[in-house]
């Protein structure tokens, strides 16, 4: 058993439960979170307050759940990455459980 972590931004949400579907993952959690890059954009150079930066609305999603089912996840994940017009990929994590009850 692993714990995989995806995040994604709000606009990809319904996306995101789609492959999790696909993968055969039904038993998950998600949360809605803001997203923050630190690279300076044009944007926000150009605020009244440029020191005050907003979060883009993300959702995380988590699942502990099979090795063989992450590896599905991440083939669909990597389709769906190569077919975007923008610079806002999903992204996932994987993280071993030594123990669980």
């Amino acid at each position: 058993m692993k714990l995989v972590i995806v995040t994604a931004v709000e606009e990809f949400q319904k996306d995101v439960l789609k492959l999790f579907k696909k993968a055969n993952i039904e038993n998950f959690s998600s949360s809605d979170i803001d997203g923050h890059k630190s690279a300076p954009s044009l944007l926000s150079t150009s605020s009244w307050f440029p020191a005050v930066s907003g979060g883009n609305e993300s959702a995380l999603f988590f699942s502990f759940t099979d090795e063989s089912r992450i590896d599905g996840l991440f083939n669909l994940i990597k389709e769906f990455n190569s077919n975007l017009e923008t610079y806002n990929p999903i992204k996932a994590v994987v993280v071993p459980i030594e123990k669980f009850i």
